[in-house]
């Protein structure tokens, strides 16, 4: 087994805890996966560094010496407590609920890294994404799929509003992928860590911007202009003019259109 291994089975025997299936308590093994990430981390030198979901720190303690300036956000209780008595700077709070704006004003270049819970990740991504001062840079463990959709191009399947959102603000980049063998306990399912890089924002209001995409793919198998016909109040007859007039079907749909249209039919339509 990996020293990762066994330096957690140590700290899970001193904290007197198992994992937490309700957080998505998976707690990465693998020096290889672990070292890939903290290089990733490393290249970006942090003014300011963040991980989201330290648990017994097999990141963290690779972390805390890329700069003195680290702040942890750690749900569980039990787990807070022990890195608090490590003197770390922690938030004990769930990422997704918790007020990130005294965050995004710390050092640049601001970073983030997290092997996150499966249940929070896209909602993370798309949270991060309309930050009006957004981070510099994000490395984060997904599930396989999800990693995926994130990356999806138009006309594939597995394309939709998490895609298009994530792309319009983010240069993402495979970083390593993972197997369930990575993680104690194994998840059913493998990941994937992705990294994300921040663009320069295509639109100035980001959550009007986040409800047209949604509103275009409300109904994944109808036409877009009935899509935004009910989610975002604009006529069949508008978007179907628009279409017409970048020579593109009135009966597309969706997942037809590519990130870059997405953002163009927003200027014009909104």
């Amino acid at each position: 087994m990996s020293e990762t291994w066994d330096r957690l089975q140590l700290t899970l025997a001193e904290l007197g805890i198992e994992p937490k299936k309700s957080l998505g308590q998976n707690f990465l093994i693998s020096d290889l996966v672990i070292k890939k990430i903290i290089q990733a981390a490393r290249e970006t030198t942090p003014g300011f560094l963040i991980e989201i979901g330290p648990g017994p720190g097999a990141l963290t303690n690779h972390l805390r010496s890329l700069t003195e300036n680290f702040q942890l956000i750690e749900l569980d209780h039990k787990i807070s407590d022990y890195w608090r008595k490590q003197g770390m700077n922690l938030i004990e709070a769930d990422a997704l609920q918790m007020d990130w704006s005294d965050l995004l004003k710390k050092e640049r270049p601001l970073v983030l890294v997290s092997n996150l819970p499966y249940q929070i990740s896209s909602s993370l991504v798309i949270e991060r994404s309309l930050d009006e001062n957004p981070l510099d840079r994000m490395i984060l463990m997904f599930q396989k799929e999800v990693a995926q959709r994130l990356r999806a191009r138009q006309q594939d399947e597995l394309y939709g509003m998490l895609s298009v959102v994530a792309q319009s603000f983010w240069k993402m980049e495979t970083l390593a992928d993972v197997s369930p063998r990575d993680f104690f306990p194994p998840p059913k399912v493998a990941s994937r860590v992705l990294t994300f890089e921040k663009k320069e924002s295509p639109v100035s209001n980001k959550k009007r911007y986040l409800k047209f995409v949604k509103a275009a793919f409300l109904h994944p198998r109808k036409l877009m202009a009935s899509n935004l016909e009910e989610g975002f109040s604009i006529s069949k007859e508008k978007t179907m003019e628009a279409l017409k007039k970048r020579q593109l079907s009135e009966k597309a749909r969706a997942g037809q259109l590519s990130v870059q249209q997405f953002v163009d039919f927003y200027h014009e339509l909104s």
